[in-house]
């Protein structure tokens, strides 16, 4: 292998598979005074995600690579610049490590011997420990070149053992080594439809869809025992973890800190507070949150629930709304809001210190906007879908005549946009509910619901400009998603517990 101490005179591979990985490169040995000696190849950045893609494919050990930490330049920055300065860093790192955790988030050491347990593996599912990483440079002086830099190609630990994969030598049990790989990611999506009440042959079915480029010919039966296990534990499961609920849930927290961005007890002084966000909600969010828009939706299980969920929402590459973080609490006031608001930011800055997004989307006139500038500092949007969705749902309710419907329905309207005409709301208010005054459902409805607060929603749609409809749809679609899988009695738990959210 040759070594070098400038990248100029590394060649650009791109290899022609749709997918390649470290064994279809040539690696060169490069490394200055300021850096250790390390592999590393050039590839065209827009190939960047082919080769990670191939990486994660491993045979000897399947794995997925999350971003450990990035960093980013704006073009224009740097006066002076060396060939290996970077515009956009990454440092991906293989899911089973870089932590060694067991049960409780302890750290797990090696076993070589027999566990007595009915537990065939000798670790749990992730975070064993492994040390294999890379670096993804994208180019200073040349934006279309990534450069890849291996800092460890061996899935080991830090002891120098094959930590997992078929080759994993401490995998207790005797199907441990056939046992397909199944990542965090779809271990939630597998459980989230068992606890749906989802008929099994589904479950597996789409089980099977994604462990399929993993797995031999046996990965039918492979997948159907993993999937009857999961299906044992969920029904033997319960979601109080404690007879005592603030002690349940500081088991919960304690279980599943991984996902906890922040967490806050209920005492005299402090409301309860709990911040959700998984490692895929957190790739997900750098992904498509950095310069786009952030949405939220604050008013699911407002009248149900004890505590309602808040809900962050980003626009994926088809503009469907994506949950990218949870929050469960009934307070709204502005010094509560801004702590998980920057817990959750710090969070996202941690992983791409350079993440910033370019407006918010909010739902509710009720809700504090001085945290969200604090904390963004980006333009904010006003969604009017919770209004509208609420008046044409009670019209239909509470109105039987269908032509009487489209003329309620169309007179509201007129006075909801009638804003940013010389209109006066109050008058156009009052000369609708003499109108319709034999409407006697709905007017107390509108009376006991929308007149007190009608003020305060209209102030706040002239202040701020209107999201577009597209995106008041996705989110009121991930709201309509999310009620129906909740609040669905047929489903198994359904309103008993959210711990499948996380």
């Amino acid at each position: 292998m040759e070594f070098k101490d400038s990248i100029v005179d590394i060649p650009i591979q791109d290899p022609p598979s749709e997918e390649f990985s470290a064994a279809d490169l040539t690696w060169t040995k490069f490394g200055t005074t300021e850096h250790h000696v390390d592999d590393a190849a050039l590839i065209p950045y827009s190939r960047v995600d082919a080769f990670i893609a191939g990486e994660c494919s491993n045979v000897e050990c399947p794995t997925r690579f999350h971003i450990e930490r990035g960093r980013k330049r704006p073009r224009g920055s740097l006066k002076e610049y060396k060939s290996d300065d970077y515009l956009i860093y990454r440092l991906y790192w293989c899911s089973f490590g870089p932590e060694n955790y067991g049960e409780g988030g302890t750290i797990l050491p090696s076993r070589r011997y027999r566990l007595n347990t009915r537990n065939r593996a000798a670790r749990p599912q992730s975070m064993r420990g492994c040390t294999c990483h890379f670096a993804v440079k994208r180019l200073y002086a040349r934006p279309a070149v990534a450069m890849i830099i291996y800092h460890e190609r061996r899935h080991v630990n830090k002891s120098g053992f094959i930590c997992h994969g078929p080759l994993d030598r401490d995998a207790i049990g005797p199907g441990a080594k056939r046992i397909p790989y199944v990542g965090n990611e779809l271990q939630q999506q597998t459980m989230s439809l068992i606890y749906l009440g989802i008929p099994v042959e589904n479950v597996l079915q789409t089980h099977i869809e994604g462990v399929q480029r993993y797995c031999g010919p046996n990965a039918r039966v492979n997948a159907s025992q993993y999937v009857q296990k999961l299906e044992m534990i969920i029904k033997r499961s319960t979601h109080e973890l404690d007879l005592d609920d603030q002690a349940s849930i500081r088991m919960w927290v304690e279980k599943n800190k991984k996902s906890v961005f922040f967490y806050q007890d209920s005492s005299d002084t402090d409301p309860f507070i709990l911040g959700i966000q998984t490692e895929w909600q957190l790739q997900q969010m750098v992904r498509f949150g950095h310069q786009s828009l952030l949405a939220a939706d604050s008013s699911f299980g407002i009248s149900k629930l004890k505590y309602p969920l808040y809900t962050l929402l980003a626009f994926d590459s088809r503009q469907h709304a994506l949950p990218v973080a949870w929050v469960i609490t009934r307070t709204i006031a502005k010094q509560d809001v801004s702590k998980w608001m920057k817990a959750l930011v710090g969070r996202i800055h941690a992983t791409d210190s350079c993440w910033r997004i370019s407006g918010f989307i909010m739902d509710d006139a009720a809700l504090e906007v001085d945290p969200v500038r604090d904390t963004f500092g980006c333009p904010i949007l006003f969604c009017i879908w919770r209004i509208r969705r609420s008046w044409q749902r009670n019209v239909i309710k509470r109105c039987s005549n269908a032509e009487v419907r489209r003329e309620v329905f169309k007179r509201l309207g007129k006075i909801l946009y009638g804003i940013w005409s010389k209109e006066d709301y109050v008058g156009a208010l009052g000369e609708f509910i003499q109108d319709f005054i034999d409407q006697t459902a709905f007017m107390q409805y509108l009376k006991e619901c929308w007149v007190p607060k009608l003020e305060m929603w209209l102030a706040t749609m002239k202040e701020f400009p209107l999201a577009s409809q597209e995106a008041g749809g996705a989110v009121e679609a991930y709201h309509v998603k999310l009620k129906s899988k909740l609040y669905d009695d047929s489903h198994l738990g359904a309103l008993q517990r959210v711990d499948w959210l996380a």
